[in-house]
């Protein structure tokens, strides 16, 4: 992007808005044309990493799915359309990562090609270059909860009616030669050779459990041929010279006495048997899937959630009253009350035993076995008590589970839209920090990125399914964990800040840790100043003069807050760096090895080393100054 630059005279300040000549109208027009080219940058990109994400996890989609849809001779149409309700129910997953990788696709190139410092050095400001892209990106954020309250329940419902009906589908019938064939249910089919021409089958071997395996068949011919009935619900075999043996174990004939298994032996010139098979594509009904979570929007999921609600509530009453009605050795826990007018149950009130129940005196009885069937009897009772009440709790825990659910599922209708505003926020100040266009760098900070947000989103899913946590903290999970990221990286792109500056974190890190960068100063081959020896001694006065403020004002200060205290101190600082600066340009080795000394940024901890190189650094200039004083 190009603009004229004013000439003299014809603006007094950079800034577009500031120009007294220019007009408000002629910048109204070039923030126009901002806006118009930002938009024609962005928007075919964002469309091109859209399909581009949205083919990418399509084929994992149909790696997962391969098994179920090879081999069962479907019509084009059937996948077509099965692909299609696929790619619907994609548009969650790529979406979010089709913003980042355009945004910082976008802002790369821009601040690759130095056009986003043209914009800034105009006074034109980042958020003002982000305006119409971001009222773009909320447009799609309505869009895309429009698209998962409407759209996207219906695509789940029919792409897993689909997969669910050609999952049931059978295979088709392609028999290998010499090794067992098993994909015809309840049979075992080995062919020794075929002709592919006319599909007859030689050397036919065939193990027929149609009947139970008490009563298997064993087919031996010599030769056949598979076929289906018109309505394709039956398969037809069509057998040539052979033999059938039959088991008849269940029919009735033979005795309990009798030596061996009854069978039936058979030979054939020519046999035809039909097996039921159906090959036909037939369609799951909708209904059923139409009524669960996925098909729901965001009024019926809040629906079905307070019926499950409401009928957990009932569930918990009925137990809880059982509970109250369920007698403990022949007493009842509760007891009828008249109040008012009207009777009530309330808890029995405890009874205090004379003395403890003489329990040991079942195993003190005259018949001992006696002992040991009341304990065996108290056991059983405890057994199934215990196992009712553990029936009843995993009844209430799958009802739980189901509002959770249908909970997550309406969670979802709104973090889509919200995380593909945080991507944005994340890939457009990063891209212009990075300032690297191209495919390459966004690609791979994209990816490791949504890699975050998927590990993240993934883990807070399985939470709040499981119950660990509250559903809407697990599902805004990953939305609260890159919101900050969203916020640090706009604040750093408007300020024009050093975000990958190694030396700017190391130095961080390292002040955190206590352990601070040392000097490496050593003597200049080329010197610009001559060193005074009382100018060098009036700086260091000024460092122990602030170092002695520092030290009064630290000394009545309690130990923890004397610890809080230990930030760098501008006075000293300044002293010390001034000193450093002058002394720097000594053509005295020590004197300049005791430079080193100096912290970097001193503060109240650092009081003592510098005391001590103050004066080593002191004793240096005296001698200095005694070398070149005329005797």
């Amino acid at each position: 992007m190009s603009a004229r630059l004013p000439a003299n005279g014809e603006c007094e300040k950079s800034s577009i808005f500031a120009t007294p000549r220019i007009g408000v109208f002629r910048a109204m027009v070039i923030i126009k044309r901002l806006y118009s080219y930002m938009l024609q940058r962005f928007l075919p990109l964002f469309a091109m990493t859209f399909f581009i994400c949205l083919f990418i996890v399509m084929m994992q989609f149909l790696w997962k799915s391969i098994d179920d849809l090879v081999g069962k001779g479907l019509e084009v149409s059937v996948i077509a359309e099965l692909f299609f309700y696929a790619a619907l129910t994609m548009v969650p997953m790529a979406l979010p990562l089709a913003v980042l990788l355009a945004s910082l696709m976008v802002f790369g190139n821009l601040g690759e090609k130095f056009e986003l410092t043209a914009m800034k050095a105009s006074g034109i400001s980042l958020f003002r270059i982000m305006k119409p892209l971001t009222i773009f990106m909320v447009l799609v954020a309505i869009a895309a909860f429009f698209f998962q309250n409407n759209v996207l329940p219906v695509a789940q419902t029919k792409m897993w009616t689909l997969l669910f009906s050609v999952r049931q589908k059978s295979p088709e019938v392609e028999i290998p030669e010499r090794s067992f064939y098993g994909d015809i249910p309840n049979m075992q089919l080995y062919v020794q050779g075929k002709n592919a021409e006319t599909g007859m089958l030689y050397g036919m071997m065939i193990y027929d459990f149609s009947r139970g395996q008490e009563n298997s068949r064993v087919i031996l011919a010599d030769s056949g041929r598979f076929d289906f009935t018109e309505d394709r619900t039956r398969l037809f075999l069509h057998l040539h010279s052979g033999e059938l043996f039959e088991n008849m174990q269940n029919t009735g004939m033979g005795t309990d006495n009798s030596r061996y298994l009854p069978f039936r032996r058979e030979q054939f010139d020519d046999k035809q048997i039909y097996f039921p098979f159906n090959a036909n594509f037939n369609r799951v009904d909708e209904g059923g899937l139409r009524s669960q979570y996925i098909g729901q929007n965001v009024a019926q999921l809040r629906h079905s959630i307070d019926s499950i609600g409401r009928r957990v509530d009932s569930i918990g009453n009925v137990y809880a009253a059982d509970l109250l009605a369920t007698e403990y050795f022949g007493l009842s826990p509760t007891v009828n009350r008249m109040e008012n007018g009207e009777i009530t149950r309330v808890r029995r009130p405890q009874v205090a035993l004379a003395e403890p129940l003489p329990v040991d005196s079942l195993f003190q009885a005259p018949n001992p076995g006696y002992a040991k069937s009341y304990i065996q009897q108290a056991l059983n009772r405890a057994r199934r008590q215990k196992q009712e009440y553990v029936y009843r709790s995993l009844a209430l825990a799958e009802q739980g589970k189901l509002m959770r659910r249908h909970d997550i599922e309406m969670q979802k209708k709104f973090t889509l839209s919200f995380a593909c505003i945080i991507f944005f926020f994340i890939g457009a100040p990063l891209g212009a920090i990075i300032k690297k266009g191209g495919l390459g760098t966004p690609l791979i900070i994209s990816v490791l990125l949504f890699i975050v947000y998927f590990i993240i989103d993934n883990a807070g899913y399985k939470m709040a399914r499981d119950g660990k946590t509250d559903v809407w903290l697990g599902i805004w999970l990953s939305s609260f964990a890159l919101l900050p990221l969203g916020v640090f990286f706009t604040f750093k792109a408007v300020g024009d800040s050093a975000v990958f500056n190694i030396d700017a974190y190391k130095a961080f890190f390292r002040h955190i840790a206590g352990r601070e960068e040392k000097r490496s100063l050593s003597v200049k081959e080329v010197r610009m100043n001559t060193v005074d020896a009382a100018r060098g001694m009036e700086l260091l006065d000024a460092v122990d003069a602030a170092a002695d403020a520092l030290s009064l004002r630290v000394k009545g200060m309690s130990p923890l807050r004397r610890r809080l205290q230990r930030a760098a101190d501008p006075a000293l600082t300044a002293a010390v760096a001034s000193a450093v600066e002058y002394l720097a340009d000594s053509d005295d080795k020590r004197l300049v090895a005791a430079l080193n000394g100096y912290p970097f940024r001193p503060g109240s901890r650092h009081l003592t080393a510098v005391g001590a190189a103050t004066a080593a650094i002191r004793e240096r200039l005296q001698k200095t100054a005694n070398r070149h004083t005329p005797q």
